[in-house]
């Protein structure tokens, strides 16, 4: 009944502290904004370094595939050209990908109003307990984004529990999808068992994660086919995900 009356989408969705450094925005992006990176991705996706299946040192392959930017991710390093793909240099990172990271650690974590101080460190707030505003407790903001990694689910496709921890910084893992709806699983920092929370994230929605949960596992057990937005022009999903690497 309720999904007679009510359409998917019908009631606003509020920005949710999923635990302590890890924040779900909903709808961060319009759908301008959906469609200018959707647009980016494709052409990011084509030869060469272009889009690609992932092999694992098992001699498994991931279900999503994947291209990158800034630097190339592989299991389970960083090279400069894409050494398990066509070997070609890896494309640059964008200056305006690298602020859009930024922009939405500044949105997730309630950071608007001249926090940031003049050296990108945040300024520190009184207060006890986790606090996003103060540098010792949000580590990394002073390097800008300078990887992306892409990952193209089908309906079929599926990631398992793992960390992101290749990178030397400790700054926010800042999640974008597009297209189809997924449910994502947020864990802990010690098992890829539980404690864990689904979200269901959809086209435009925003998930950042940092602080005390950097290094927590997380995964996406389930795409939701036919879900994205009839005026985007995608079938599957698109997670963006920009990392802070200091790897010099």
């Amino acid at each position: 009944m309720d999904g007679e009356l009510f359409p998917r989408g019908f009631f606003p969705r509020e920005r949710t502290e999923i635990v302590p450094g890890a924040v779900h925005v909903p709808d961060w992006l319009d759908p301008s904004r959906q469609r200018e990176l959707l647009d980016a991705c494709r052409a990011w996706a084509r030869p060469p370094a272009g889009l690609r299946t992932v092999r694992t040192p098992g001699g498994g392959t991931m279900t999503a595939r994947q291209v990158c930017l800034g630097r190339h991710w592989y299991p389970y390093a960083y090279a400069p050209t894409a050494v398990d793909g066509d070997g070609a240099p890896v494309k640059p990172m964008p200056d305006w990908l690298a602020r859009l990271g930024r922009e939405a650690v500044t949105a997730a974590y309630g950071l608007e109003g001249g926090q940031y101080g003049h050296d990108g460190q945040v300024l520190r707030q009184a207060g006890g307990g986790w606090d996003p505003r103060d540098p010792r407790d949000l580590p990394g903001l002073d390097g800008a984004y300078d990887i992306a990694l892409i990952n193209f689910y089908d309906g079929d496709s599926r990631m398992g529990m793992h960390r992101d921890a290749e990178e030397r910084s400790p700054a926010p893992v800042v999640s974008l999808s597009l297209g189809d709806a997924c449910l994502f699983r947020f864990g802990n920092n010690d098992s890829r068992g539980r404690p864990y929370q689904d979200v269901e994230l959809r086209s435009g929605d925003l998930f950042v994660f940092g602080g005390p949960v950097r290094r927590a596992y997380h995964g996406v057990p389930k795409v939701l086919p036919g879900t994205a937005p009839p005026g985007l022009g995608l079938t599957g999903r698109l997670n963006i995900t920009l990392r802070v690497g200091g790897l010099g």
